[in-house]
């Protein structure tokens, strides 16, 4: 799991400086193979996804979770009402509305 500062450290930095120049790119017709370029191969999640939260416990901290929807911002909290994870980390993904199915083959 992640601390607090972990989580800023490790996530927020990308989330403040390539997602939002990834998702401008994208946004303009850039390939999407490009993500690479803009060092956040985490944020490939927002091609399917609206809003990702990270659940994180580390032994030397209390649960915090990550919240963003990949415009370059956000948040942290300490998680006082959810499950307990023991330690480690749950990744969240809010699917966009055209992903919220998984295909299952074809229908005969």
């Amino acid at each position: 799991g992640m601390t607090k500062a972990d989580l800023v450290n490790n996530l927020g930095t990308i989330a403040k400086s390539g997602t939002k120049s990834f998702m401008e790119a994208l946004s303009a017709g850039a390939d999407i193979s490009m993500i690479g370029q803009f060092g956040v191969g985490f944020y490939s999640a927002y091609l399917v996804a609206d809003k990702v939260e990270v659940v994180s416990k580390h032994n030397d901290d209390e649960t915090y979770i990550w919240t963003s929807s990949a415009g370059g911002s956000f948040t942290i909290h300490q998680d006082d009402d959810a499950e307990d994870i023991g330690r480690g980390t749950k990744i969240i993904l809010y699917l966009r509305e055209r992903y919220d199915r998984v295909p299952r083959g074809k229908e005969t």
